[in-house]
């Protein structure tokens, strides 16, 4: 039986600042893999501010709450449920990101082994390999580093960041939003359209989300 990875307790703000781990380290690696494989630097942040993604916030923290739930039966059990859980996590987000603003931000229709293109084969056993990566050498070190910070009555920081990412988050929504409401020919009939509009255009957000693909 494989040995439990040593670790403090999971509280709150220890998730949130997973969450923020994963959302910077998925937006490094991303644009490291984009500028090797097609040598050119793009955004892949998925906020309007900070070189930050959610998505890979929220990959971490599922990773971190389900995994360690199993990890005590061995790594091949650490491998099959990160990629489910992963392969899951891409297929929910993209359906519901479909539904909600018309767009999807991968698709692997081109790939084979894939389902409806939002997730394939080869992703389901790179998010495997990651969650076993993640549970066995980055959670426990980002955990001893988190729980380090947290011991110095740095709350005030932790509720700071929140409050700066609720509003960044919330804000991009907005806008992407709006944008699909431009999209249907909709005329923006209050201040928040009007800002939306103005500070916000398809040209900004085009730049900053470039994989962006909107669905007939």
């Amino acid at each position: 039986m494989q040995r439990q990875t040593q670790v403090g307790k999971l509280t709150p703000a220890k998730l949130f600042w997973l969450f923020m781990a994963g959302s910077l380290g998925g937006v490094v690696v991303e644009t490291l893999w984009c500028v090797l494989t097609t040598g050119t630097v793009q955004s892949r942040a998925g906020v309007l501010y900070g070189p930050f993604n959610p998505v890979y916030g929220i990959g971490a923290v599922l990773l971190t709450v389900l995994l360690t739930a199993v990890e005590h039966r061995g790594n091949l059990w650490l491998f099959g449920c990160g990629a489910l859980l992963g392969a899951g996590y891409e297929f929910a987000y993209s359906y519901i990101e479909e539904r909600l603003l018309g767009t999807v931000s991968w698709e692997y229709s081109h790939l084979p082994f894939s389902i409806g293109g939002r997730v394939n084969l080869f992703y389901a056993l790179g998010w495997g390999a990651l969650g076993l990566f993640w549970i066995r050498v980055l959670y426990p070190r980002l955990d001893a580093f988190i729980s380090r910070i947290l011991q110095q009555q740095a709350g005030w920081l932790t509720v700071a960041v929140a409050i700066f990412m609720a509003v960044n988050m919330g804000l991009s929504f907005m806008a992407v939003g709006r944008q699909a409401q431009r999209r249907e020919g909709v005329v923006a009939a209050d201040p928040l359209a009007v800002f939306l509009d103005t500070h916000y255009s398809d040209a900004v957000l085009q730049q900053r989300y470039p994989n962006t693909q909107v669905q007939k």
